[in-house]
């Protein structure tokens, strides 16, 4: 008995002690964790909303907001969208029963701290869009009943976190996009994640193609891998492993479709399979091929198609009518041909249809009067004919309608104005007629109303001023008469264009009241009387044109007059202080007495009497002057020299070929000015350089491009057809080369290109290689351009060909590796040629574009051989071109020889190969390690 009543004593008191010990035990987490959130709160720096206000020592954490509790302990830190600035506590650790934290949509930064990892129960942690920077850490590898991780939007760099990916197997939603990811997608993610179902890794910067593992992550429901650098063959067969698959997006990427980027059929004979798609986006990828009539089996759940920017062609299949959930069809930018099928507009669930840069013909098909839905229409540069359907007014949600650059005839459909319109373009056509007053009063329009370049006649209805809410209003080259509108209800207008049509009276007052008005441009019309004041008192208005009109009086000099150029305002009877305008007399001034006149008469005698004297005594004289000078004119005043051996051409004529110089007529801009693409008046195509005169050295820049132009010839460089110079206005017309620049398509068809550079810097030194300058195009004569001049013109030397040899060996580095030398990758001391160099004894592959090394796949053994030989003597020739020292560059003389003999080898000739100066033959580069 006294050994039991021992043991019953000891159990008793160990009872006691433990029962009076727990809660001390609980108040010291608590207090842990209450500390943990005060250092967290110590490092947010900015509590614009007072989240944190409550997070005081008097008051129990429970209660502070933004926490969520259990039996006392923290469960939930939920933060969301405070504007909290600061960083991320490593405290936080702390919490160690916390099973979600939330601190999305602040503006917290730093990295993400290592001590995250200790926090064992967590299960869902979010910083999305804050400015979080670093790498992730790899101790989030250990948080291992993680299910849910949103790391977007943030500034996150360096590899995907394998750790993280790896190790946390019961992740269901990964999102790291819109960060600065690079590498590879971790090749056995799907190994480890065999319960995800959202793997979102949007706008980054990854490269590499779809791992197969994902096969394994059968739950997918989400894949967004878009706006990346992912290559490959469209992933067919993965995305077969996805049966639950509802978002599937892989737009900007270089993705390519089967049999070489022709055959579509595969990709969507899977994606047929996928009975839950939702969302389908393949948008700028490059992706040849027709749309297969399998597209019509897709998922009937499907209701966003988005295949903008590829390379598909044929004829739109008419099976796509089958999607009838589809709300939103975007087949812009491609090459699809035929006509618009009618069942297109058939669709009952479709709001939004853009069809616009492709080649189709026919008429635009008239749609049902039940059809409802469709709230926007882009049919945008296309070939369309005939006129525009009046029944489109039955399409009651349409908001958005983009006809523009067709070949529409007959009238604008008065029933248009029944639409509560918000933007209508119906630019570039061949519309005839009046414009209805009924679409010219359309009160609904919120952004721009255009109908510029038509053959619209008739006076511009009054009832356009009940546009209280557009903000573009542009009826220029039209053939509209009558006076300007008063637009005054157009509150919210901020750009004009009236130009070029045959509008008569004066400016209304109340356009210069205009709170909004911006750029206002009256060109080409026959308008008259004065300037109103209205215009130089406006506080908005910060362009003008009114050149080409019957404008007289004396010019304004605040507001925007203040800066206005000459060619803004040529054409016209305008007197004042503007260089290039006479000066402004007043009546009172002239003095109108007998006595005055008769003195005015005998001056004007005596000065016509000495001038006859002195001219016959000067006759000779000047005449040897002129005769023993004329072989020393060249062209520093080139428009007086162009004038005798190039034909004339105004300004007005500049104007009228370029639209205005329309911002859709510019093809190419340099420090010195910008190039359009212009139509004279015979019809000829013309490109047309017009002169930055607020650049320095500008006006010498002209001379200097008229004087080599007319005197170089060469098969590269284009010949000169006319300039144009005025006091505030110079530009050059050249031939138009429709083929773009070498930038637009750095392997051309011809392949001449290298060759014919090489050629051009023998006979004229260039100063500005680079690719948007090289003939194939309208090309700018520069001094230099960054990554591309020789260094040693930083140094101060004067510019040689050794230096075109060095722009010239970029360029064709650039031509193999497709790398501009000022790309992002090439920082702190790094250089395309250094970085060519450092790769050229290791493998060559690692330094060849992409796109090369798939043709190269693609040729017969014997042909790939030869391939690699020209490849690998192409990249030394750009090694030896821009070496270091000008000394050691070779000629560009060297430089022809040596591209002739590429030439000849890729012709056929396998003896015309040359020796490397690196120390590699033609014999041992297809056997040994450069491959």
């Amino acid at each position: 008995m006294d050994h039991s009543a021992f043991v019953l004593t000891n159990i008793l008191l160990l009872f006691f002690f433990v029962s009076h010990s727990l809660p001390s035990l609980k108040d010291d987490e608590i207090n842990l964790e209450r500390s943990a959130l005060l250092a967290f709160k110590k490092g947010i720096v900015n509590d614009p909303q007072h989240a944190l206000s409550n997070w005081t020592e008097s008051t129990g954490i429970c209660m502070w907001d933004g926490i969520v509790c259990d039996n006392g302990r923290v469960m939930g830190l939920n933060l969301s969208g405070k504007d909290l600035q600061g960083t991320i506590s490593p405290y936080l650790s702390n919490l160690s029963q916390v099973r979600w934290i939330d601190l999305s949509e602040n503006s917290l930064h730093g990295p993400i701290p290592e001590e995250l990892g200790a926090l064992s129960m967590l299960q869902e942690f979010s910083i999305r869009l804050n400015a979080v920077q670093r790498q992730v850490p790899h101790s989030l590898g250990m948080l291992k009943e993680l299910l849910y991780i949103d790391l977007s939007g943030n500034e996150l760099h360096g590899r995907l976190p394998t750790t993280l990916l790896y190790n946390c197997t019961s992740l269901s939603s990964v999102d790291l996009s819109n960060n600065s990811f690079t590498g590879l997608i971790p090749p056995e993610i799907g190994n480890h994640l065999p319960n995800l179902t959202t793997l979102d890794l949007y706008l980054n910067q990854l490269t590499g193609g779809i791992p197969a593992s994902l096969c394994n992550s059968t739950l997918l429901e989400t894949v967004d891998l878009g706006n990346n650098f992912l290559t490959g063959t469209l992933p067919s067969e993965t995305i077969m492993c996805f049966p639950y698959l509802k978002v599937l997006h892989l737009a900007f990427n270089n993705f390519y479709s089967d049999d070489k980027n022709s055959n579509l059929n595969p990709f969507f004979s899977a994606l047929s399979n996928l009975t839950q798609l939702f969302s389908l986006e393949l948008e700028m990828n490059n992706i040849g091929g027709t749309l297969p009539e399998t597209i019509g089996l897709l998922s009937r759940d499907l209701k966003y198609m988005n295949l903008r920017g590829n390379l598909i062609h044929g004829m739109i299949p008419p099976s796509i009518s089958n999607l009838s959930n589809l709300s939103s069809l975007n087949l812009s930018d491609n090459y699809f041909t035929g006509i618009i099928p009618l069942k297109l507009f058939l669709l009952p669930n479709l709001q939004r249809l853009w069809l616009s840069n492709n080649s189709l013909g026919g008429e635009i098909p008239s749609p049902p009067c039940e059809l409802n839905n469709l709230g926007l229409i882009d049919l945008s540069i296309n070939n369309l004919t005939g006129s525009i359907p009046a029944n489109l007014a039955s399409l009651k949600q349409l908001t958005i309608l983009i006809l523009s650059e067709n070949l529409l005839s007959g009238s604008i459909p008065s029933s248009l104005g029944s639409l509560k319109l918000q933007l209508l373009d119906l630019s570039h056509n061949r519309l005839t007629g009046t414009l209805p007053a009924e679409v010219a009063g359309m009160n609904s329009i919120a952004y721009y109303f255009n109908l510029s370049d038509n053959a619209l006649e008739g006076s511009i209805p009054t009832a356009l001023s009940k546009m209280n809410m557009v903000l573009e209003v542009d009826l220029s080259l039209n053939k509209f008469t009558g006076k300007i509108p008063t637009l005054e209800g157009c509150v919210a207008v901020e750009v004009v264009k009236l130009s070029n049509n045959h509008l008569q009276g004066t400016i209304p007052e109340t356009l210069g009241r205009l709170l909004s008005i911006k750029k206002l441009d009256l060109s080409s019309n026959s308008l008259s009387g004065e300037v109103p004041s209205s215009l130089a008192t406006s506080t908005s208005l910060q362009e003008l044109n009114l050149s080409f009109n019957h404008f007289s009086g004396q010019l304004p000099r605040a507001g925007v007059f203040a800066y206005l150029s000459f060619q803004s305002i040529m054409g016209n009877n305008f007197c004042g202080s503007l260089p290039g305008l006479p000066s402004c007399y007043s009546k009172k001034n002239i003095k109108h007495t007998r006595t005055f006149l008769l003195l005015l008469v005998c001056i004007i005698s005596v000065l016509a009497f000495l001038a006859t004297i002195l001219s016959v005594v000067c006759y000779k004289k000047i005449r040897r002057i002129v005769v023993s000078h004329r072989s020393e004119i060249d062209l520093n005043t080139p428009t007086q020299d162009l004038s005798s051996s190039y034909p004339r051409i105004t300004y007005r004529e500049l104007v009228e070929a370029t639209g205005g110089f329309e911002l859709s007529r510019l093809i190419g801009s340099g420090s010195y000015g910008h190039v359009y693409r212009g139509v004279l008046s015979d019809g000829s195509v013309v490109a047309i350089k017009v002169l930055q005169l607020q650049a320095s050295n500008s006006t010498r820049s002209f001379n200097r491009e008229c004087q080599v132009l007319k005197r170089i010839r060469h098969r590269n460089l284009m010949r000169i057809i006319t300039a144009c110079s005025l006091p505030d206005f110079k530009a050059l017309v050249l031939p138009f080369m429709a083929n773009g620049s070498l930038e637009s398509h750095l392997y051309p068809q011809e392949p001449g290109t290298d060759f014919g550079i090489a050629r051009l810097v023998m006979r004229v030194t260039e100063r500005n290689q680079i690719p948007e300058n090289v003939a194939n195009s309208t090309a700018n004569l520069l001094f230099g351009s960054v990554g591309y001049i020789a260094p040693e013109y930083g140094y101060g030397r004067n510019a040689s060909t050794k230096g075109d040899v060095y722009s010239f060996g970029i360029i064709v580095l650039e031509l193999v590796t497709r790398k501009r030398p000022t790309d992002e990758m090439f920082n702190e001391g790094q250089s395309l040629q250094n970085w060519v160099k450092n790769q050229y004894r290791s493998q060559l592959e690692n330094i060849i574009d992409s796109f090369l090394l798939q043709e190269l796949e693609a040729q017969n053994p014997e042909i790939r051989n030869i391939w690699k030989v020209a490849i690998v003597e192409l990249v030394d020739l750009g090694l030896i071109c821009t070496q270091e020292a000008p000394s050691t560059r070779p000629t560009m003389l060297d430089a022809t020889d040596d591209l002739d003999r590429i030439k000849r080898y890729l012709g056929g000739d396998t003896t015309a190969t040359l020796t490397s100066s690196y120390g590699i033959s033609s014999s041992t580069i297809t056997g040994g390690d450069y491959w």
